[in-house]
């Protein structure tokens, strides 16, 4: 079974910076496009960062500039490298991928669990 596991949330002051990990496990032929999505209390999920297999990158308009996604595709991880925080990132963060988990066949839709992300002086 594929599973998705975020870390390296916390509480950080305005300004800090931030580096979220996602590892996947389980039987994986192809980690296809992956992203990073956030939900605050009361808001809508929404997208903050994709990135394909080929390294095309996306980000949502209020975090451009600030965080960077990345992946290592010999891991299976994906990372977001959050830098110049403010109060209104103040979400938690999950960790979506599209798996193809055997050679020929379709494409699955994971999430992660979510991992908190607090920024508050």
């Amino acid at each position: 079974q594929v599973q998705l596991v975020e870390s390296g949330g916390g509480l950080v002051q305005p300004g800090g910076s931030l580096r979220l990990s996602c590892a996947t496990s389980g039987r994986i032929f192809s980690l296809n496009a992956m992203g990073w999505y956030r939900q605050a209390p009361g808001k809508q999920r929404e997208l903050v960062a994709a990135i394909t297999s080929g390294g095309s990158t996306n980000y949502a308009d209020s975090v451009k500039g600030r965080f960077a996604i990345s992946r290592d595709n010999a891991k299976n991880t994906v990372y977001l490298q959050m830098n110049s925080l403010k109060p209104e990132d103040t979400a938690v963060y999950y960790c979506n991928a599209r798996i193809q988990r055997v050679m020929g066949g379709k494409d699955y839709e994971y999430w992660g669990q979510g991992t908190q992300v607090t920024v508050s002086s």
